[in-house]
């Protein structure tokens, strides 16, 4: 998975975890991007579940019904300008829903997607080190349960683990490695009347090691929704204060994402700064566009 940019974590987790694909009735399509000093970042995804055409009789008109099935794709370009690398990969994905009661209000669901990843190392020339080229395959399995308040999903990154370094000149290590993932969240009703909804959730992650530290590897998130406004806050990375804010339009929203280095002035430690953009198209063109949802 790309570090950066940050807030993918929180408007798009569909990026690590593919049965998330096809989890909302609507095509979301979002753009982020995020720079922090001379290093910068880009992400596109999409996720849609499938639908099929009914030919309704007369007035009835025609209709659509949701499959079992729900796809997505993404794409990342991140460059580092501490270490002079550049990372860039592409991702395809398929999850399939099966609805647990009659009124297919909670679903499981399981997905997997195949992704092309592309790294460049522009060398040291001091040390002799000269620049080096990667392109790997890999692959991202998950499974993910959710309903109206509860959502749950375990995912595993880079099945395949990291390609190796051919060069018998200096051994070089490819930062992709075999990610496990768990995400998990509940919105909490604080006035029905009002539209005010809290909801914690977090992200944990650990790799082969099995390592686990909390600092490192749990990442608490907190939103509050208050009608088409959301602000909250998102534990990354302890050394940072960070947070959030997301407005929605009838059709898209906005996002915005910061991180402040507690320890060091900001002239010293450059400012995250993120923003994300995100558009939704619903075939029921009545029903989101007049009673929208997260």
């Amino acid at each position: 998975m790309p570090f950066n940019p940050v807030s993918y974590r929180i408007f798009t987790p569909f990026m690590f975890n593919p049965a998330i694909a096809g989890s909302k009735d609507y095509l979301s399509m979002d753009l982020i991007a995020g720079f922090e000093g001379d290093s910068y970042s880009q992400a596109l995804s999409g996720n849609t579940r499938i639908s099929k055409k009914i030919e309704g009789y007369r007035e009835l008109g025609t209709s659509y019904e949701f499959t079992n099935f729900g796809v997505g794709f993404s794409g990342f370009n991140e460059y580092n300008a501490d270490d002079s690398t550049h990372n860039a990969g592409i991702t395809g994905g398929i999850s399939y829903h099966i609805a647990l009661n009659k009124k297919a209000l909670s679903f499981l669901s399981i997905g997997g997607s195949l992704k092309g990843m592309y790294h460049f190392y522009n060398g040291d020339p001091d040390q002799d080190i000269p620049s080096k080229e990667f392109y790997s395959p890999n692959v991202d399995l998950g499974i993910y349960y959710y309903d109206p308040n509860l959502y749950a999903g375990l995912s595993v990154t880079n099945l395949l683990n990291q390609p190796k370094d051919t060069s018998t000149l200096t051994n070089y290590q490819i930062p992709i490695s075999r990610q496990y993932n768990l995400i998990a969240g509940y919105k909490i009703v604080l006035s029905r009347d009002l539209n005010i909804v809290l909801e914690p959730a977090l992200i944990i992650h650990t790799d082969d090691s099995l390592s686990f530290d909390i600092s490192e590897n749990v990442e608490p998130i907190l939103k509050l929704y208050a009608g088409n406004f959301c602000i909250g806050t998102y534990f990354n990375d302890y050394s940072t204060v960070s947070f959030f804010f997301q407005y929605k339009y009838p059709r898209f929203y906005v996002g915005t994402f910061f991180a402040l280095h507690k320890d060091s002035p900001y002239f010293k430690t450059p400012l995250t700064a993120e923003v994300a953009f995100g558009i939704n198209f619903s075939r029921n063109k009545s029903g989101y566009t007049k009673n929208g949802r997260w």
